[in-house]
């Protein structure tokens, strides 16, 4: 064979090899790229994934969801629920997810107001979330606690009774009944008991039964004290104190659970109100003229 023509036989192998090799890699880049297609998200796929147990219209139904559904209906695991069980469950979730989506479609939450309750209040909790599962250091804590140290205390009650009087009673009469028993205030001046007081009166409860007014009054009042006369729209009152316990202020260590409690509802208005002025930040929002 000619050196010429082995050079042109080495040549067109060469290219056909090429050709080859560039079709092989067409048909390769395309089945990656069918694979990026399928399974990004926000695309159609037709494989479950394994966290999920159904897809509706490409929303998951998740697994964790569908175990906890199981147990509150029939209180039982996956492998001790029946067919019929699981698949009662299955079919009620995919229920749920399709009306909520035909809802979306429909726009229910902008006619219904239980919708909207339900979606303000969700998104309440979300945004809320990390500040309700938030575990603070014990130094913050005691900052926030020295901050607010005034609302942690025992809570202050009394045993003291309320003794009205007619509207423009003399007052030489009231001071002769601040020196009796109720009793005998009552059947000298004609008095009555109001009747609002409980046996052992909270101090937060006072101030709903009887009033701010008398219920500063009555906390003032040492045990065995009576008040100065009070005039009120019903009457003249003496507030005769037979026992008054008042409010001890708690240390740090027991009054703890309460500071958490109080910081994560704190922290948790405070995103709420971040939330509200990120989500009013970002909308166009016109309001009427006769409203601004």
């Amino acid at each position: 064979m000619k050196p010429g023509n082995a050079w042109r036989n080495i040549s067109k192998f060469n290219y056909s090899r090429g050709l080859l090799l560039m079709g092989f890699g067409a048909v390769v880049g395309l089945f990656l790229a069918a694979i990026g297609l399928f399974t990004a998200k926000g695309t159609s796929t037709l494989i479950v994934p394994p966290e999920d147990v159904a897809l509706v219209n490409q929303q998951p139904i998740v697994r964790s969801d569908y175990l906890a559904q199981l147990r509150t209906l029939y209180d039982v695991d996956y492998e001790h629920a029946t067919p019929q069980q699981r698949r009662k469950v299955l079919d009620d979730m995919i229920r749920e997810e399709l009306f909520v989506q035909r809802g979306t479609e429909l726009d229910v939450a902008s006619a219904d107001p239980a919708t909207r309750m339900a979606m303000v209040s969700a998104v309440e909790q979300q945004a809320a979330t990390d500040a309700m599962t938030d575990l603070p250091n014990d130094e913050k804590l005691r900052r926030y606690y020295e901050a607010k140290k005034a609302r942690y205390s025992s809570d202050g009650y009394m045993t003291a009774r309320d003794i009205v009087f007619a509207a423009g009673a003399a007052q030489d009469a009231l001071a002769a009944a601040r020196a009796m028993t109720p009793e005998q205030a009552m059947a000298k001046f004609g008095a009555k008991e109001s009747g609002k007081l409980s046996a052992q009166e909270f101090y937060f409860a006072a101030d709903v039964h009887i009033g701010r007014r008398l219920a500063l009054v009555a906390e003032a009042l040492p045990n065995g004290a009576v008040s100065a006369p009070v005039t009120m729209p019903d009457g003249t009152h003496l507030i005769y104190m037979i026992k008054n316990v008042r409010p001890v202020p708690l240390d740090f260590d027991k009054a703890k659970a309460q500071i958490l409690a109080d910081y994560r509802r704190d922290s948790s208005q405070r995103m709420l109100a971040h939330e509200q002025i990120f989500l009013r930040e970002r909308a166009n929002i016109l309001i009427a003229k006769d409203m601004q």
